[in-house]
């Protein structure tokens, strides 16, 4: 078993909810074997309460989520990516800084809960449903053999894993 700890990287546009609860999720499913990140490139300045509410009825921890820019991991003294995953169609399109290592990408775009109007009840089931479509995925890639494919094998499967839903 490889003693590496890979690094993901979480990307939206405004690191206030989708990024944050894959976040949340990878860093307490892949403990161990992954540290997750999350960041946008116009961060909304801070986490969506329907983001936080739902993590912590579904005993995830939110200490130290916070919306923030993705230039804080384009610096010399961030910690080196092995993944960027992007969440959402804007973010997607949008031309990412260069990092280091060139690490691996994939698209996993989902809906984004935090544009969704109405009551308080149709708010929290477009969260639900977000939250179960990428806790599906994060636990596709924490069960993944890493260790085993070569990088085209896992690129293929990052793809992939893009679409599985919740």
């Amino acid at each position: 078993m490889s003693s590496h700890v890979y690094n993901v990287l979480f990307l939206c546009t405004g690191n206030s909810a989708r990024s944050i609860m894959a976040e949340a999720v990878l860093n307490q499913l892949g403990a161990g074997k992954f540290r997750a990140y999350s960041a946008g490139s116009h961060p909304a300045g801070k986490v969506n309460p329907y983001a936080l509410d739902l993590l912590r009825r579904n005993h995830f921890s939110v200490e130290g989520l916070r919306s923030k820019s993705w230039d804080e991991f384009s610096h010399s003294n961030a910690p080196a990516m092995d993944f960027i995953l992007t969440l959402c169609d804007r973010a997607a399109g949008e031309v990412c800084p260069l990092w280091p290592g060139q690490p691996m990408s994939a698209h996993w775009g989902v809906e984004d809960p935090a544009e969704v109007e109405g009551t308080d009840e149709q708010k929290n089931r477009a969260f639900t449903s977000v939250f179960m479509t990428l806790r599906t995925r994060v636990a596709l890639l924490v069960n993944l053999p890493i260790e085993k494919l070569d990088k085209l094998s896992l690129q293929s499967e990052l793809h992939s894993i893009a679409k599985q839903r919740g």
